[in-house]
């Protein structure tokens, strides 16, 4: 469970982030703070993984809060200024969304959060007990959630991409790149200009072919530099 706190000062910017959080398992709302002073107030009482933090706010502004804060929990900053973006990565934020951002632009930030193994190490599988790692894609009108060691490879499909697990095929609206940008931390690797595979699911390499599970994957001519790095 992600744990998370809202600090904006405009009560539309807390109803927006909390929808878009509501759509999504694993996240918790812990407090909505109008000001970085109340929010210091609760977190020097409770634990929290993460921040979504406007930057533009009276008595204490978002930047000069986090320098208060001697362990900071993840942070994903929400503003209306592009010029603070540059600053943003002094203090190591996960992302940076420019309102009005999309849901689409906020489950990306969030991935990144859930991808970190700092501060939310993993989700936990409550079945098998084991750390799990899961991400969420977007399928048609909804977003779906998938173990990621289920992944064979990914494919892309022109405007789309599609994903394929040991139990199914999804089609993805988003780019090939986009997809394997999300899961290169994962152990997957680009084989081909259109396909990307996942290094533990390989069974066998042989000549300008790989060979995952049922399905046989073909090695591009620029890639076979990645392959080397596999055999090593």
């Amino acid at each position: 469970m992600i744990r998370y706190i809202i600090i904006d000062d405009e009560p539309i910017a807390h109803k927006i982030i909390m929808e878009y959080c509501e759509m999504l398992p694993h996240m918790k709302l812990q407090k909505n703070c109008y000001n970085a002073l109340e929010a210091l107030e609760y977190m020097n009482a409770n634990q929290v993984d993460l921040i979504f933090l406007d930057l533009n706010m009276p008595k204490l502004k978002g930047f000069e809060f986090l320098k208060t804060l001697p362990s900071p929990p993840k942070v994903i900053v929400t503003t209306a200024y592009s010029e603070f973006a540059i600053e943003s990565y002094e203090f190591n934020v996960s992302d940076y969304l420019l309102k009005p951002f999309s849901f689409e632009r906020f489950l990306k930030a969030v991935n990144k959060v859930i991808d970190s193994k700092t501060v939310i190490k993993n989700v936990v599988s409550q079945e098998t007990n084991t750390s799990t790692k899961r991400i969420f894609f977007r399928k048609k009108k909804s977003h779906i959630q998938v173990e990621v060691d289920t992944i064979l490879y990914i494919e892309a499909a022109g405007n789309y991409t599609e994903i394929i697990t040991l139990n199914e095929t999804i089609t993805v609206r988003d780019k090939f790149s986009n997809i394997l940008e999300s899961l290169a931390s994962d152990g997957f690797t680009q084989v081909h200009k259109s396909f990307a595979v996942a290094k533990i699911h390989i069974k066998s390499i042989e000549g300008n072919r790989i060979h995952l599970d049922d399905n046989t994957i073909p090695i591009g001519k620029l890639y076979k530099a990645n392959i080397n790095e596999l055999l090593l």
